[in-house]
């Protein structure tokens, strides 16, 4: 099966040729589950909201009708997501308690609010409590009529094996460097920011589209670097480097709920009000929208981390005699030649910062304040102990 002959929606699906192909060939003949496998960023999402439209379109996956559209945009009433809302999946009290697992597998026997298929994705399956990875193998050991399962993990091996073995896996490995680079390109990115974005993005297309493309794309990193290089000073500085951090982060919470406001309005009619036919997604939208602003000031603090980690790494290979075209901050070639520190004292810095990022991600930790308060303690004490030695 050639590139040029699948769905219109399939074809769009980046840089993966042979789960596209794969997923072309199941239209005719969907099985009733699948696992899209593969890291964050690998395409895995975009192919399963195009995998949806193709199923749910009536000409196949034509990518222009209202069903494709809604789909490809998780709106279509007959897609039902599920997602962590903390730091696993819940099994639920009961068929009522929203966003758990007996409430999604119950809505798989329910009959569609439009004829068609019913598509019933699980997002971070991984995540699955086993008592709720028990629940939805009911559901995937009984498949309801016309209903198709996908799961997603980027942590396949984390999963159930019973839950695993009634699943078809797709692999979706990691994306090049070259392939994402032009990507962006071919959306009028310059090259120079397109490989950058791709380096911090770690080849996320996702993160790297809107680093490149978003006009706050780089702004976790600039402030990252600058709060950094304040709590180098020394520890008196360390705790107002924190507070800087966390008022940067309220500030993209803000950003992001304006941002997210706008996707409304398709579904608003002139008087600003939902239309009928969409109050239902306009409500999955809400809930869908309130989980990333509770997550947004983490996952600003964690990308500017990851900023901060990936300066020290920068350092690090050009201690070691690595060259330029190593660097993941391409464009700060001159200041991080300029740095003074060694290779150890990178390693260590990395060390303190990735600490302080997985104390972070354990949701179950609600004081950020102190967590960043400890790493640039740590960051200044180093910087110091550097200093003196030499």
């Amino acid at each position: 099966m050639t590139i040029a002959s699948l769905p219109p929606v399939i074809r769009d699906v980046p840089g993966q040729d042979n789960a596209a192909a794969f997923l072309a060939r199941a239209l005719a003949h969907p099985s009733h589950a699948y696992l899209f496998s593969g890291p964050e960023g690998s395409g895995k999402r975009l192919a399963m909201r195009a995998f949806a439209a193709a199923l749910l379109c009536p000409d196949g996956g034509c990518g222009d009708c209202r069903a494709c559209r809604l789909a490809l945009g998780e709106r279509h009433p007959n897609m039902l997501l599920l997602e962590p809302t903390g730091p696993d999946i819940l099994v639920g009290k009961d068929a009522q308690d929203p966003n758990t697992a007996r409430w999604f597998a119950s809505r798989a026997y329910l009959t569609p609010p439009e004829p068609g298929r019913k598509i019933m994705v699980v997002l971070q399956a991984d995540r699955l409590r086993v008592e709720a990875a028990d629940v939805l193998l009911k559901a995937l050991e009984e498949p309801p009529t016309d209903t198709i399962f996908v799961l997603m993990s980027a942590r396949p091996d984390e999963l159930p094996e019973t839950v695993r073995s009634r699943v078809q896996e797709i692999g979706f490995p990691p994306l090049s460097e070259a392939f994402v680079v032009d990507a962006l390109m071919s959306e009028g990115v310059s090259e120079d920011l397109a490989r950058l974005a791709c380096r911090l993005a770690g080849g996320n297309l996702g993160r790297a589209r809107r680093t490149a493309k978003s006009e706050h794309g780089l702004d976790s990193r600039t402030v990252a670097l600058s709060v950094g290089a304040k709590a180098a000073a020394g520890p008196g500085q360390a705790l107002g480097a924190a507070e800087e951090l966390l008022a940067a982060a309220k500030g993209f919470r803000g950003v992001l709920g304006e941002e997210l406001e706008l996707e409304f309005e398709p579904f608003l009619d002139p008087n600003g009000k939902p239309e009928e036919a969409f109050k239902g997604i306009i409500r999955r939208m809400k809930d869908q929208h309130e989980r990333r602003l509770r997550r947004a000031e983490r996952e600003f603090l964690d990308s500017a981390l990851l900023a901060l980690a990936a300066h020290w790494r920068d350092v690090a290979v050009l201690a070691s005699g690595g060259g330029p075209e190593m660097l993941i901050n391409v464009d700060l070639a001159e200041e991080l030649q300029a740095a003074p520190a060694g290779a150890a004292q990178a390693g260590l810095a990395m060390g303190h910062i990735e600490q302080a990022r997985a104390d972070l991600a354990d949701e179950t930790n609600l004081n950020a304040r102190l967590v960043l308060e400890r790493m640039f303690l740590k960051l200044a004490r180093l910087n110091q102990d550097h200093a003196f030695v030499q």
